[in-house]
């Protein structure tokens, strides 16, 4: 079997089929896509909102809660109480297939009358936090989402593991953290990316096994270190004070410089550790996985983004979840023993071979087309069938599928075997989480046939800019908990919590003069978008595939160069 070369039908850009890619499709039935992986990706996100919560009153038992839907949205939404109580099943609004009709205007019949889950979270596990979705086994936690096993977190994402730090993204095994990303088994480490294994580590980048450094890179197993400079520890001690850390214009001053610091060193063209056959970006321990990213524990994967929990086996095309998922594609947030799964999004918890469904949890298998199931088997549309009855009408619809496809509104076609319309998405583009890693215009998005949401102005009269918040952390008093803060970058509303401020004296470190959101959004460029460019190593001349766009300044090598110099 040879390699093919196709055109993506939405981004007009050609991609390969590999021979395993084929082998693959063939292994679990389904036809090779029409999209390439980028593409394939971006419309998957377009299917979560992760980080916009709304308050409204819960459809069925009238109580306000926290929402990922807005009052605007034309469905029943419950609160996750109700949505996995005994107290109504999605069974009653099943409807009958029509074959007269294409399958994808049904199932959106079906997904607008059938109630849905406020927010995506392992309800029974999390605890005293509200403002979190796509979270599960987290207690004390404020806007967090995409975690698991966590505490006493604030600002976080895609963290597991760890507990009492704010505004990280990427980390597993973190405590007592500040302003992280990609990191891993670290304490007291603050303003840092890809730091592992360190306690006491401030300003660097990629350092290992080291304890009290600043503004150090590329370093291992070191100790009193300031721009990678060795000093005695009473030494070390009072450079670090001459910063004045306490205040805002002492960490201004330490980033600038470190930052200008870092460019005299090689760069690893990507990022990952403890893989075998494994290529991609933020990769770890991870064997036979092919442009994957962000994730760990995948084997025999491809195109895998955002696998948090062990482990991920024989999976394509799955972005978020993992935890013992396998024989999936093309499929988000999915995990928990999940096998079979197929162009679906949130469903979890020992479901198997579940298509084209969403929100189906709990031991629910062989179902097409459905929402909002559990423990259900055989079912179309939430119609229950017998087994005969179940699969000679999957296989009419496949077939109806493929000979009558569903066109959206830019002439892109959906056959058996490609990931739900873009139409189905119950949020609009810039609301998705999509926006976050491909971000595009609102003129753009019209263009290609995404909708798009005039987001209201916040209502928040601010009460002090934030260039007016005192300089110092040890100035600040309790009063700062009352002011309406004007971000510096958006102009939009925000305030400190206690649990912010409490932390922050703990680390002794200033008030940020940004909102979450806009520190979040700085977070998400320091690891770059998922997408790989093609470059040649600084030192060796070699082709490499590297998460720096053409034109970098940046010094990147291979990764075996790099091994050669900093190890």
């Amino acid at each position: 079997m040879n390699s093919e070369t196709r055109n993506c039908q939405n981004c007009k850009s050609d991609f390969i089929i590999e021979p395993d890619d084929f082998l693959f499709y063939e292994k679990i039935k389904v036809p090779p896509p029409t999209f390439c992986p980028e593409c394939r990706m971006q419309r998957r996100m377009m299917f979560k909102n992760e980080r916009n919560l709304y308050k409204r009153d819960c459809d069925l038992c009238g109580e306000n809660f926290i929402s990922s839907f807005s009052l605007d949205k034309p469905y029943i939404v419950y609160c996750p109480k109700c949505w996995f109580s005994d107290n109504w099943s999605a069974i009653d609004f099943g409807i009958n297939y029509d074959p007269s009709k294409k399958f994808f205007d049904q199932l959106r019949e079906l997904f607008l009358k059938t109630p849905k889950l406020g927010k995506i979270i392992d309800y029974m596990t999390v605890i005293n936090s509200p403002y979190t979705a796509h979270a599960g086994s987290i207690k004390n936690c404020t806007l967090v989402f995409n975690s698991d096993f966590c505490e006493n977190l604030l600002y976080a994402s895609v963290i597991v593991n760890s507990k009492d730090s704010m505004d990280c993204y990427m980390a597993d095994g973190i405590e007592l953290c500040y302003e992280m990303t990609d990191a891993g088994k670290n304490s007291r480490c603050f303003f840092g990316k890809t730091i592992d294994q360190c306690v006491n580590v401030m300003f660097s980048r990629d350092c290992l096994g080291c304890t009290d450094c600043f503004a150090c890179c590329n370093l291992r197993s070191k100790k009193y270190c300031i721009f990678n400079k060795q000093y005695t520890k009473e030494d070390y001690k009072k450079i670090i004070d001459s910063y004045n850390l306490d205040t805002y214009t002492g960490v201004q001053k330490a980033q600038k410089e470190s930052e200008e610091f870092f460019m005299k060193f090689p760069r690893r063209a990507t990022y990952g550790l403890k893989n075998l056959n494994a290529t991609g970006n933020y990769l770890f321990s991870s064997k036979n996985a092919k442009n994957c990213w962000s994730a760990q524990y995948l084997e025999d994967c491809a195109y895998c983004q955002l696998c948090t929990l062990p482990s991920t086996r024989s999976c394509y095309d799955l972005c978020e979840w993992g935890n013992n998922a396998e024989n999936c594609v093309d499929v988000m947030v999915v995990g928990e023993g999940a096998s079979g799964i197929k162009y679906s999004f949130s469903v979890w918890a020992n479901v198997r071979d579940v298509e084209y469904s969403s929100m189906c949890e709990g031991a629910v298998s062989d179902c097409f087309g459905c929402t909002g199931l559990r423990k259900k088997k055989y079912c179309i549309l939430n119609k229950q069938y017998n087994k005969d009855t179940y699969f000679k009408l999957r296989e009419e619809i496949i077939k109806s599928m493929n000979e009558n496809p569903y066109v959206d509104s830019v002439g892109r076609i959906w056959k058996y075997g490609e990931f739900l319309p873009y139409d189905l998405s119950d949020y609009e583009y810039n609301e998705s989480f999509a926006i976050q890693h491909f971000p595009i215009t609102k003129e753009e998005a019209i263009e290609n046939g995404f909708t798009w949401r005039d987001i209201p102005k916040s209502n928040y009269e601010t009460t002090i800019e934030s260039n007016g918040l005192s300089d110092s952390i040890n100035d600040v008093t309790d009063t700062i908990l009352d002011e309406v803060i004007k971000c510096k970058e958006c102009s939009m509303a925000y305030k400190i919590l206690s649990e912010e401020l409490n932390l922050l004296r703990r680390f002794n470190l200033p008030l940020p003069r940004s909102c979450y959101n806009c520190r979040h959004m700085k977070r998400i460029k320091q690891v770059g978008s998922p997408k790989l460019y093609d470059d040649k190593c600084d030192k060796c001349s070699m082709n490499i595939k590297t998460l720096y766009s053409p034109g970098h300044p940046e010094i990147v090598y291979c990764e075996k160069c790099y091994q050669q110099e900093v190890y």
